[in-house]
């Protein structure tokens, strides 16, 4: 596992850990002692770790959970009341400058990027966990919008995408009570997709990221900007743009390797996107 810019230079372990192979690339938010809060050494290096992710053509899906017992506990409030004791101005661009680039950058990446929530999330690591295409949770796992907590409003796309999963009461619920969530009943709810035992839960996180990285890259690229598009356009303009998506799989070496492979009643092998 390497560091990214960001971490600390000749630190013993840098803020996020980049491992991964055969396709996947495994981001690990690296503050254990912190529960993962986002400090200034783990936006930067989390926020590059994402985009290289996004470029390097041999990530062809992406997974980011946390060390020990939290996957992230949202912004860290001890760094940020320093910064705010000390006058420092530029804590009110911490949303603009970090917050709102990670998720557009999660969201706008065109492969499919999995939230392995393996403990703790709270705030802006849930909402982090929201911008991802998938989300599997170990059971011993929990959500909180903490945000109320600490009298401050939500930010980094809670807002949007709470209600879309859980709908307008319960979005509410979570955010204005700051009621901690399980993850039973985050499965129950929408809050996630699956929840798996804890001492099954990393052998079940490297096998659906397995499945996503061995299918067409850049048809689950397009499929991911279709939802994306439809969540926020009519009907005509969502046919126009699965009209547009649809032409351009046509046209790919990925498709005619599908159906070569069903005709011969074989797996297809799936290359670059191409």
């Amino acid at each position: 596992m390497t560091q990214f810019d960001g971490s600390a230079q000749g630190a013993e372990e840098p803020a996020v850990l980049v491992g991964g192979d055969d396709g996947v690339r495994t981001l690990t938010l690296n503050r254990p002692g912190a529960f993962n809060s986002f400090n200034a050494e783990l936006k930067a290096a989390l926020l590059s770790a994402v985009r290289a992710a996004a470029e390097d053509e041999s990530v062809r899906a992406l997974v980011i959970t946390g060390s020990g017992k939290a996957f992230c506990a949202g912004q860290d409030l001890k760094e940020h009341l320093a910064r705010v004791a000390a006058g420092d101005p530029a804590v009110a661009q911490t949303v603009s400058d970090f917050y709102n680039p990670l998720i557009t950058a999660v969201i706008g990446m065109r492969k499919p990027v999995l939230a392995a929530v393996n403990g703790v999330a709270a705030g802006a690591g849930v909402a982090l966990a929201l911008a991802c295409d998938l989300r599997i949770a170990a059971a011993s796992a929990s959500f909180t919008m903490a945000f109320g907590q600490v009298a401050l409003s939500a930010d980094s796309g809670a807002s949007y995408a709470l209600p879309r999963f859980i709908g307008a009461g319960r979005a509410a619920r979570m955010m204005l009570l700051g009621e901690r969530v399980s993850a039973d009943e985050a499965l129950r709810i929408g809050l996630v997709e699956e929840v798996a035992p804890d001492d099954a839960f990393a052998g079940r996180v490297a096998e659906i990221a397995r499945q996503l990285a061995a299918g067409p890259t850049g048809a689950l690229g397009w499929i991911k900007a279709s939802l994306a598009y439809g969540a926020t356009h009519d009907l005509a303009d969502s046919l126009d743009f699965e009209n547009r998506a649809q032409m351009a799989c046509f046209a790919s070496l990925d498709h005619r390797e599908a159906l070569d492979a069903f005709v011969a009643k074989r797996p297809p092998r799936f290359g670059p996107i191409r």
